[in-house]
């Protein structure tokens, strides 16, 4: 009997957490940002996976987060590269490189409430937002932090994968790795986006993200 209490106890404890657990899907909601008039990556949205295909191009998919998803504080995800850029120096303008960044975007209250319908250029021009990049590319220790070359104080890249083709999942503490790398609270987490950047080493990439949750 005392068997079964304990594990009763065990599964009221966990339920909150699975139950808190949204799949985000990649659908019509995600748009495009292209940094060049010329090229951009070939995104395949398939609803739980996202394909993603580089050339000797660089853009950045991205999508806003309903509010209900604003306190989400951990996410989870799959992803696999099957066609790798070379690894690079990712502290630096040029010749940055990398396969997949999957960017958590935040702001504070006031401005997240302010920022509703805005693009994503809007959202990482604002003083106010804060972004997280998990990184599968470059030359650099797993775990480290870097700083961004294109956001400043504004943008922190975490490497969780150095160049190189594989298969991975990742869980990640948003609050915690926000702390580490901001050395401040987290703020309202506004919205997504997902980049491949081949077009500085005129390379390719081929890779995909799957089975992306945040709660």
């Amino acid at each position: 009997m005392k068997k079964i209490a304990a594990a009763v106890a065990c599964l009221l404890m966990v339920a909150p957490t699975l139950a808190s657990s949204q799949q985000v899907s990649f659908g019509s909601n995600w748009k495009e940002q292209k940094f060049s008039l010329f090229g951009s990556n070939d995104f395949a949205l398939n609803g739980g996976s996202l394909g993603v295909k580089s050339s000797d191009t660089v853009s950045l998919l991205w999508t806003a987060l309903p509010q209900t998803m604003w306190v989400s504080t951990q996410a989870s995800w799959d992803w696999a590269v099957d066609t790798s850029v070379p690894a690079t120096d990712l502290s630096k303008k040029g010749g940055d490189d990398r396969n997949l960044a999957m960017y958590f975007i935040f702001l504070p209250e006031a401005a997240a409430q302010a920022a509703q319908g805005k693009g994503v250029r809007s959202l990482l021009d604002n003083p106010d937002v804060r972004v997280l990049m998990y990184i599968w590319g470059g030359s650099h220790t797993r775990g480290q932090i870097l700083p961004s070359p294109y956001l400043g104080a504004r943008g922190r890249s975490i490497i969780k994968r150095g160049a190189g083709t594989g298969t991975a999942s990742e869980g990640v503490d948003l609050a915690q790795d926000y702390q580490r790398a901001f050395g401040e609270a987290a703020q309202r987490l506004v919205g997504l986006a997902v980049s491949a950047d081949s077009d500085d080493t005129n390379t390719a990439i081929s890779a995909r993200i799957s089975g992306l949750r945040l709660q």
